[in-house]
């Protein structure tokens, strides 16, 4: 007896639901660097609603990976020209077909190896992922990717250490201990409080300014 393909989708679940199951974080290190990797491009691109950021999310790239329990989920990845909105997990099949277009892996003692072999391969050949950086925060190692002829190549420091990444029109450095995000002029991108406070610095100088030159600045 053969079913029409509505029939089929009908007997499919809804894999939207399926829950991320990723492990907890190595240390506070790791967590303070993933939040800051997110909060900073979600300020950033505040305007934007066409791209996502998972973070500690998995993603279940097949329905047989999903019944075998064979997924990845990496620490942090971003998918662009894709719909904004919370999600319990990145379900390939689910989102037409779409892998992260960006990966970024914190290395620590327990999970390096699999992060520049295992992980590298798959985002490289499974995933055709264009861009994948891996970065320690405790050695502060490092390094980043491009798929070029369907082969991962390295990306070449510029002059101040930086690394440009074509994904997100950003350069990405260790800045004070932590990887953050570069203009491509090179000049940090601050976090949102990070601009109230400068913000705030400067109307104290202005403020400064104006009284001794006799005039109280108006609140």
């Amino acid at each position: 007896m053969s079913i029409t393909a509505k029939q089929l989708a009908e007997l499919m679940p809804d894999a939207t639901q399926v829950e991320s199951i990723e492990p907890e974080m190595e240390s506070s290190l790791h967590y303070a660097q993933l939040s800051l990797l997110v909060s900073c491009l979600q300020w950033l691109w505040r305007e934007r609603t066409d791209f996502f950021i998972g973070a500690n999310l998995t993603i279940y790239f097949s329905r047989l990976s999903l019944k075998n329990r064979d997924f990845r989920g990496p620490d942090f990845f971003l998918v662009k020209q894709t719909q904004k909105h919370p999600r319990k997990s990145w379900v390939v099949w689910e989102e037409d077909g779409k892998y992260p277009d960006l990966i970024i892996e914190l290395l620590s003692d327990s999970t390096a190896e699999v992060d520049k072999s295992l992980k590298k391969d798959l985002y490289q050949d499974r995933f055709r992922t264009h861009e994948y950086f891996w970065f320690s925060p405790e050695s502060l190692e490092f390094a980043g990717f491009r798929l070029i002829s369907q082969k991962y190549e390295a990306i070449d420091f510029n002059e101040e250490g930086l690394l440009w990444s074509e994904t997100l029109n950003l350069y990405l450095g260790v800045y004070d201990g932590q990887l953050r995000y570069f203009s491509s002029e090179c000049r940090l991108v601050l976090t949102s409080e990070e601009e109230a406070l400068l913000s705030q610095q400067r109307a104290e100088q202005l403020a400064a300014q104006l009284r001794a030159l006799g005039v109280e600045p108006q609140v």
